[in-house]
């Protein structure tokens, strides 16, 4: 289709994470899309660690596969080492992780946007946005509420568009950090996006500012490998994707080495000039992913910490030391860097930094990600206060998909919402709109209630449908679907129906104790391996791996999941109950100030939601629902 280069149906300004799931969404629902960014050739940059995926992140991107997002395609067509980790626990707990060519992944991004038919990308910073302050109706915050008109460019263009997705990650005001070295900059060598958080400051929006950081890189040829601990890919390769692999990957190695006393003595010794410890930097940092410098004085008491070399990509010498983050003078990183193990003649290609920015309250947004303030407006990413590509991924899809929505419909559009007990992009959300944050925030197994429902195994039967239902997931995909849960349920039956016999046990020692019992009965005592039952019957053979390790989960853990689906039917009751729009909560006798005073803040759209803010009181809870029902 033409592009008018003045208006369009969603504008979308950022090229990372957020930016590439949130343009491609709007544009796969057949919306005319602008995706703006300051640099085309650091779109889908992995600015960071190169790898995807991870403990609770894996089983985000396959919540984006299932939803027709790109990420989870990215990885698998970019892979160079494949590991599912907290292999010896649970199933609730395992997630795939990959190392990824960082600049294949950029380039297959990068090209993907481009090929997009419904979508315009194209290079500049934005510096404003336009907003008509005329009150709207059914505005979901209390007092003057607007609607975004178009964005301004730093040359001068004003774009129109009826939705807009900021997704501006560490890019929005920010400034980098190196010793007594500052530059505004959002990565290293790349400018700011300058005037944009002081124009949302004007519009009456509450902007704090976060803190990140990234280790240094150095070339392999300088390391001395020969005494450092080499880690290995896992066998077989499990694709990300729900639609397979295609091809043959590479898998090539990491490794691990630790700090020590010495090490740490330098840091100590020099911590003074750390920005993070003179007052220079006032963002908050990561909690769950310290620089080196917060290690040694936050766990003073440890002797060493573990540090993994990873490789960049297939075509550079690169390594990626990741876990030593720091925003310490380069010539204090360059002599600590020489006391680790394997790492004393390293050459160093790039310093590591910390990096300061603007970040949006997130409790400013509704559970479709749009700002309460501004009808239209979308958020994304790092702006919300999130850290990870993973967590970018999976709000810049649902943020691109009410765009979408909402630029078809307008303001009255039934927005898309991800619940709690939906998936792991549910509860992330969730969180961030309900309870806020003050740091980065990053996603763990631990916050999901429902996570044996959540596994990475079960994204699609969770999610796929209802991608298809609004245009973003293809029929292969549905049929795909159809194909794995007749395949499971046929194999639960043939278990089901098989007793184990005497003779059978002799040849398996763990089947003694089942004799006369069927295979998933046996199944569900934890000493029976899977490949045993497997072994019993030719037939069991036929379905794939992925199929048979499916099918155990949902017989070994049967009673679990049903006490938890109980759970979630009480859960989806609360948050399928509405809070109308401008409910007046100061009606309700009996209701403590202080619950008024947040209910009114937060203007929770269900009762869900308002029964998950922090500190509100379970009798105010019963209250609210009384009056509201």
């Amino acid at each position: 289709m033409g592009f008018r280069y003045t208006d369009y149906d969603v504008i979308v300004i950022g090229g990372g994470h957020a930016g590439i799931e949130a343009s491609l969404a709007a544009a796969r629902m057949g919306r005319s899309t602008l995706l703006i960014t300051q640099t085309l050739d650091s779109i889908g940059k992995l600015s960071c660690n190169p790898s995807i995926g991870g403990i609770s992140k894996g089983n985000i991107v396959r919540e984006i596969d299932a939803l027709g997002g790109e990420m989870a395609r990215l990885a698998d067509a970019t892979m160079i080492q494949y590991r599912l980790l907290n292999r010896s626990r649970g199933p609730a707990v395992q997630a795939p992780r990959i190392q990824a060519d960082k600049y294949r992944y950029h380039l297959l991004a990068k090209h993907t946007l481009e090929l997009e038919p419904n979508l315009h990308v194209y290079q500049d910073t934005v510096v404003g946005v336009v907003i008509d302050w005329k009150p709207v109706l059914g505005a979901l915050a209390e007092g003057a509420a607007g609607t975004i008109q178009a964005v301004k460019t730093a040359r001068g263009r004003e774009i129109s568009a009826r939705s807009v997705v900021l997704t501006t990650g560490t890019f929005l005001e920010g400034t980098i950090f190196i010793g007594e070295f500052e530059a505004r900059e959002g990565r290293l060598g790349e400018q700011a996006a300058l005037g944009l958080g002081a124009d949302l400051r004007k519009a009456g929006f509450t902007v704090g500012r976060l803190k990140t950081g990234t280790p240094p890189r150095i070339l392999a040829r300088s390391v001395d490998l020969s005494i450092l601990e080499k880690q290995e890919g896992d066998s077989p390769v499990r694709p990300f994707s729900f639609a397979g692999l295609e091809g043959e990957r590479p898998q090539i190695a990491c490794w691990l080495t630790y700090t020590n006393a010495d090490t740490h003595r330098l840091i100590q010794e020099n911590i003074h000039r750390s920005p993070l410890y003179s007052g220079k930097i006032q963002g908050v940092g990561p909690r769950y992913c310290p620089s080196i410098e917060d290690k040694v004085v936050r766990f003073a008491e440890r002797e060493r910490h573990q540090l993994f070399l990873e490789p960049e990509g297939l075509d550079t010498d690169e390594l990626y030391i990741n876990g030593l983050s720091s925003s310490l003078p380069e010539e204090v990183q360059d002599s600590f860097m020489r006391t680790i193990p394997g790492l004393r003649d390293a050459v160093v290609t790039r310093p590591s930094y910390a990096v300061e920015y603007d970040y949006l309250d997130p409790m400013q947004l509704t559970s479709a990600l749009e700002t309460k303030r501004v009808r239209g407006l979308f958020t994304a990413g790092q702006i919300n206060g999130t850290s990870g590509y993973e967590e970018a991924g999976g709000q810049g899809l649902v943020a691109g998909i009410n765009a979408a929505l909402h630029s078809r419909e307008g303001a009255g559009y039934t927005p898309f919402v991800l619940g709690r007990a939906d998936a792991y992009i549910g509860v992330l959300i969730d969180d961030l709109v309900t309870l806020g944050t003050k740091e980065p925030y990053r996603m763990f197994t631990a916050r999901a209630e429902y996570r044996l429902r959540l596994r990475h195994d079960t994204a699609d039967e969770r999610l796929t449908e209802r991608a298809w239902q609004i245009g973003l997931q293809k029929r292969e995909a549905m049929d795909r679907l159809a194909v794995k849960l007749a395949e499971r349920e046929d194999l639960v039956s043939r278990w089901s129906a098989h007793r184990i016999k005497s003779a059978e046990a002799v040849s398996f020692p763990s089947l003694e104790k089942h004799v006369g019992k069927t295979c998933a009965e046996a199944l569900r005592d934890p000493r029976v391996p899977l490949e045993d039952i497997q072994r019993l019957d030719e037939s069991f053979g036929q379905y794939g791996g992925e199929i048979a390790t499916a099918a155990e989960l949902e017989i070994r853990y049967e009673h679990y999941i049903d006490a938890q689906d109980r759970r979630v039917d009480r859960l989806k009751k609360m948050d399928g109950t509405p809070i109308p729009a401008g409910f007046d909560y100061d009606s309700i006798p009996g209701l403590s100030m202080e619950s008024k005073t947040k209910l009114k803040a937060i203007r929770p759209a269900t009762l869900g939601q308002a029964s998950r803010i922090s500190g509100l009181r379970n009798s105010d809870v019963m209250l609210l629902m009384i009056h509201v029902r």
